[in-house]
């Protein structure tokens, strides 16, 4: 007798891919070695900005064993620039960055020249030998800062300025009871990713092909970028995925290097390796946050909100990168967050300055805004003397209000609306778990030297980008499943999960199923992984694929059985008719090709939501503060594997608890970064942040896609600097202490309350 295969989508399955993982079979950018391989390293500026009046590469190229020193002079006339694949607004183009500096450098650690040789350390040695003149400028350091301009032919270091909105904002804030402003600010820091990037670009000069491995996320669109870069075919070009040691938005975007290795590689007709250290990483990679805010709410008495208000500026670093744009696109969209508010008014302005380019960093632009909006919420709550949980209930959108149209706040997206949702059901979910009524007397409370605080902080996510992606399911003649999708992996358990529903979708066991993903030469077009897409739009290609071979199967068994279909059943990997017969897919798959293309194409986003809620004490005497519990509450609709979706809602919680009290990226007047490395540049460990807890609810599916999931990946992060803060503010209220810039560490926190106590005395 065949027994069924029970269901895995929806169950907690283990990752299939960890046991590679954990024998050490993983294979990263680092751990390829081809026969003749080269090594190249990057020389990058020295200075925050400055004019290149000379490049002398004689002593290195006079090295033995070195091979080539590539500037700006080899490449030609034409330098390419980086183009901008997410928010391609017209005002960004004259600030993209070209691949290698060639008459100015405009932030420290900019390419300026490529070395290649023997080995990595003759490679470093050959690049300490380039002579190097620069002309320096004046560093453009902050907003409004600096005397000479980043770009000749612009006026300022504006990018962008533009407003968003809608309603009537002035006549909301006229008809208010009680309007608060305050401005807040989010500092800069980066994903720092376990492993750095790293490329190994191979050039067959018999077939004229460039195979590039170590390509992540985008892969597709990042081989059209090369292949126009290079004048080639895009499918003369193999971008290859492999393990990545995690990505978070920052890794596989299009930077300098990657158009660097492979001209190298053409060039000398060679394999050529290059792997980023852990510095140039921290000086080159895309950094991320950096948004301040003027922030302004009005609202009536009983605490009813009837407008908001906001200035945002942006510092973009020196150029516009493939997605910088959508940070603070992104910081005016969910600024509103998942509040009724029927009138907004938000002006954007993005401006440039001597650091490094900014790109997306996990919850672009949200974990930004839902700080400000959630800090100016309490207090205003405290303003008129209401619960800060009574006064977001008041204003939480209902489930009767939804879908809740968020048009206009995006200058160059179509209309949107938040899809489906309870979030007062949510919110109470948050509300109990942390045990907010019990604690609301621990408020301030001064107890063995620390004070209590409890925070709350609530969300609206997008998640499930369009337009579309692509998978092929191939059975093979040993009855196993092969499985091509156009997503990336980056580490967040996608084979596991795309294994389930392929596995369900064919009634056939996940140990069967083999996933590919990523690499160009899998599929004719795939689109990537970023902004939680990949179950959305992966998954639902991926069961597109797997219905469409399932129809397959079933005609050919039932040819082979000479039963009509309604008669067969398919279970676990057979076919059965009515009568007993049975045939395996490996004896169906053994008369020809057995496979299917599958597609989904969807530009409607999805919108997963939740409240966060933090509990905390602070020592007024040194600033520590020390996380007691912490709870996210997240409604993703529907989790195919509820462990990937939790072990990535801790994962993001402590990403943003590293954003809230420890990374920090530092510049000082001249545009010198000052704490390029781990010793300096400080982010969490696992021992930081025990009492953690996230709680995934399915509450509400999504009706934009046939499985009904939301994106999971980023609602860990999105709004941990609001509920923190909140804590914290908590915390020091009866010290009067005000929270409104982050990072909150040690020092900073210290002389909060010192700067509050010195004011005491005075008055």
């Amino acid at each position: 007798m065949t027994v069924p295969v029970k269901p895995l989508v929806g169950r907690a399955v283990e990752r299939m891919e960890d046991a590679r993982f954990l024998a050490g079979a993983g294979v990263f950018a680092d751990d390829l070695v081809r026969e003749n391989m080269l090594h190249a390293v990057i020389l990058r500026s020295p200075v925050a900005h400055a004019r290149i009046a000379g490049i002398d590469t004689a002593a290195a190229l006079a090295i033995p064993g070195v091979h080539a020193v590539i500037t700006a002079v080899d490449i030609g006339a034409d330098i390419p620039v980086i183009p901008l694949r997410l928010a391609p607004m017209v005002e960004f183009e004259p600030f993209r960055q070209p691949v290698i500096a060639s008459d100015k450098v405009r932030y420290v650690g900019e390419p300026i020249a490529l070395v290649v040789a023997n080995t990595r350390a003759l490679a470093e040695d050959a690049l300490e030998a380039i002579e190097l003149k620069l002309e320096a400028l004046s560093a453009v350091t902050e907003r409004g800062a600096g005397r000479d301009a980043l770009f000749d032919d612009a006026v300022d270091n504006v990018a962008v300025q533009y407003d968003v909105g809608f309603g009537d904002v002035e006549a909301a804030f006229a008809a208010a009871d009680h309007v608060r402003t305050e401005r807040f600010s989010a500092q800069r820091h980066t994903a720092l990713p376990m492993e750095t990037r790293g490329l190994l670009a191979e050039w067959d000069g018999a077939t004229h092909r460039l195979i590039v491995t170590g390509a992540t996320k985008v892969t597709f669109y990042n081989r059209r970028t090369l292949a126009s870069m290079l004048s080639m075919r895009s499918e003369d070009i193999d971008l290859i995925e492999i393990d990545v040691g995690g990505g978070f938005g920052v890794r596989g975007e299009f930077y300098p290097e990657d158009f660097l290795v492979p001209f190298a590689a053409r060039r000398l007709k060679r394999p050529i390796k290059w792997i980023e250290d852990r510095r140039e990483h921290l000086m080159a990679i895309n950094h991320s946050r950096d948004v301040a805010c003027e922030l302004s709410i009005a609202c009536r008495s009983d605490g009813l909100f009837l407008g908001l208000r906001s200035k945002l500026f942006s510092d973009m670093g020196a150029y516009i990168r493939t997605n910088g744009g959508v940070v603070p696109a992104k910081a005016a969209q969910f600024l509103p967050g998942p509040y009724r508010i029927a009138h907004v008014g938000i002006s954007v302005e993005a401006f440039l300055t001597s650091k490094t380019p900014v790109g997306t960093y996990r919850g672009p632009g949200r974990f930004e805004a839902n700080f400000f909006r959630e800090r100016l919420i309490d207090m205003v709550a405290a303003d008129l003397g209401i619960d800060p949980a009574e006064i977001r209930r008041k204003n939480l959108i209902t489930e009767a209000e939804l879908p809740y149209p968020i048009d206009g706040l995006v200058p160059y997206e179509g209309p949107t609306a938040y899809d489906t949702g309870d979030y007062p059901a949510v919110f109470e979910r948050a509300l109990s778990e942390i045990g907010w009524h019990e604690k609301m007397n621990l408020q301030g409370r001064l107890i063995d030297g620390v004070r209590h605080g409890i925070g709350l902080g609530c969300f609206v996510e997008s998640g499930g980008a369009g337009p579309k992606e692509n998978a092929a399911l191939t059975m093979e003649t040993d009855g196993s499943l092969t499985v091509a999708v156009g997503s990336s992996v980056l580490g967040q358990g996608l084979e596991t999960v795309l294994g389930q529903i392929a596995a369900d979708t064919l009634s056939i066991s996940l140990d069967r199923i083999r996933v590919l993903h990523g690499s160009t030469t899998l599929l004719e077009e795939g689109f990537g992984t970023y902004h939680s897409r990949a179950v959305v739009m992966g998954g639902s290609a991926v069961l597109d694929a797997g219905m469409k071979l399932r129809e397959k199967i079933m005609a050919r068994a039932a040819e082979r059985l000479g039963r009509p279909n309604s008669e067969l059943t398919v279970l676990d990997g057979n076919v059965v008719a009515a009568n007993g017969a049975t045939i395996s897919f490996a004896s169906l798959a053994s008369d020809g090709d057995l496979s299917a293309d599958g597609t989904f194409s969807n530009n409607e986003r999805t919108y997963s939501y939740g409240t966060h809620a933090a509990h905390v004490t602070v020592d007024p005497r040194t600033g520590a503060v020390k996380v007691i519990d912490y709870v996210a509450v997240e409604d993703v609709g529907r989790a195919i594997n509820p462990a990937v979706v939790h072990g990535q809602a801790i994962g993001a919680i402590v990403q943003g608890l590293g954003g809230v009290f420890l990374d920090h990226l530092i510049y000082d007047d001249e545009g010198q970064l000052l704490n390029a490395s781990l010793a300096d540049y400080l982010v969490p460990t696992a021992s930081d942040y025990p009492a953690l807890r996230a709680i995934t609810l399915e509450l509400r599916l999504s009706p934009s896609n046939p499985l009904g999931a939301k994106g999971a990946g980023e609602g860990g992060i999105v709004a941990v600097a609001a509920a923190t803060a909140n804590a914290v503010a908590a915390a020091l209220a009866p010290l009067n202490v005000e929270i409104r810039h982050l990072p909150l560490t040690p020092p900073r926190l210290w002389r909060l309350v010192k700067d509050a106590r010195d004011r005491a005395a005075v008055a």
